[in-house]
């Protein structure tokens, strides 16, 4: 991913991305495969981008990866990390990435009920979780065409299922 550098995060990025993601699955290293597909949803797309035709945007295997994880392999706390992660982006394109973190981490909020969230970062910080209305909304002002569709799709597929 290091030859990418910091300005080249086309279509070839999000292909490795992906690759990296599913590499990191197939050894067993669920947490390592969930920050790679963050590093996809970095990648800078245009409509229509053909990529995307046979490989959409990871809102599926970032659920899959949480629902499917060996419970005695390490994930971490997914509803944290992506609280972290949503509150503490950086740009380029911070809006939209922190709106397509938000939506993962309403993945991770009906996958681990019983994950806490960050309850000093959320009093000490003002943050106010959004609710799924509001990340639909974003996603379908700032993503791709059809993005937040595809997210809706996939949350309405997640639930409790530890």
């Amino acid at each position: 991913m290091r030859r990418f550098g910091k300005e080249n995060r086309g279509a070839d990025f999000y292909r490795q991305a992906l690759c990296c993601a599913q590499s990191l699955w197939l050894q067993g290293v669920p947490a390592q495969a969930l920050l790679q597909l963050n590093r996809a949803f970095g990648s800078d797309l245009p409509a229509g981008e053909p990529v995307l035709q046979s490989h959409p945007l990871p809102y599926a295997a970032m659920a899959w990866i949480m629902q499917n994880r060996e419970e005695d392999r390490f994930i971490g706390n997914p509803r944290r990390h992506f609280q972290h992660y949503a509150t503490r982006m950086n740009e380029p394109r911070k809006e939209l990435r922190t709106w397509r973190a938000w939506g993962c981490w309403a993945f991770a909020c009906r996958i681990f009920p019983d994950f806490p969230a960050d309850e000093k970062q959320i009093a000490g910080e003002g943050i106010v979780e959004p609710s799924a209305d509001e990340i639909f909304r974003n996603l379908s002002q700032l993503g791709l065409p059809g993005e937040a569709a595809l997210w809706g799709s996939i949350y309405e597929q997640t639930g409790s299922v530890r």
